[in-house]
């Protein structure tokens, strides 16, 4: 019970690599909030993972939604101990050039824009409280990108500086922020990072991995949980490479 009455919001929490840290965070003794842009997935989730998950629907790259997310879950639990940035998307694999301008401000705000809006909505009650820890999902792509994923690349690169900005700002009033950085997992994104998903790409993408596996919610959650917890109260500004081996 790591987490034991311990708060949470997660950020596309309702499939791939948000359900296997909702799961942990869950698991781990926490109340946790699953906020997703897919609403139905999310109370789905929630109704089937008991009383101290609650689902809140959320485009984290506008404004008033990340703002209403924040004020629901602090209705809801009273204070906020953890937040999980890892809604995330990303581009089809396309030369950097042929990208179309609404792909490009899609992945814009998304993956970096949403961290700005999180931030502002929720560092002021951190900071108030005088803890709290923050928690990034970039990816290997921000440390080695690969070919014509390129916009994606960059924003991941974004969100490993930012995470470092943060921790290092943020590290003074008590609040911890980390990242992780997965490997391409088996989640709803796996066909989009590669194009299409035929036997002979799946192996081109392991042949990178010398675990040779992809990576998993659960891998996520794990990694998650400890970064999360006051296991790892002594480590801010960090950016863990989950990714058997990827980046090496």
């Amino acid at each position: 019970m790591r987490l034991k009455d311990k708060t949470a919001i997660v950020t596309g929490g309702a499939s791939g690599f948000g359900k296997g840290i909702v799961d942990a965070f869950l698991r781990e003794g926490a109340r946790v909030m699953i906020a997703d842009i897919n609403e139905t997935a999310a109370r789905d989730l929630a109704s089937s993972l008991g009383s101290r998950a609650i689902a809140q629907r959320v485009d984290v790259s506008n404004r008033a939604a990340v703002t209403t997310m924040v004020d629901v879950a602090l209705e809801e639990f009273g204070h906020i101990d953890i937040l999980v940035n890892n809604a995330g998307v990303t581009h089809l694999p396309t030369a950097l050039e042929d990208v179309t301008e609404e792909d490009f401000d899609r992945v814009f705000n998304v993956n970096m824009k949403s961290v700005y809006l999180t931030a502002q909505a929720l560092v002021p009650h951190m900071k108030h409280r005088g803890s709290g820890a923050i928690l990034n999902v970039a990816s290997t792509a921000g440390v080695s990108p690969r070919p014509r994923l390129n916009w994606y690349n960059a924003s991941k690169g974004w969100m490993i500086t930012a995470t470092k900005t943060m921790a290092v700002e943020l590290a003074p009033a008590g609040v911890r922020v980390n990242a992780i950085n997965p490997v391409a997992g088996e989640t709803p994104l796996l066909k989009s990072f590669m194009g299409e998903d035929t036997p002979e790409i799946r192996a081109k993408f392991l042949s990178t991995i010398p675990l040779g596996r992809f990576s998993t919610p659960e891998d996520m959650g794990n990694a998650a949980l400890y970064l999360c917890s006051d296991e790892a109260s002594m480590v801010t500004g960090v950016c863990m490479e989950v990714d058997g081996g990827r980046c090496i």
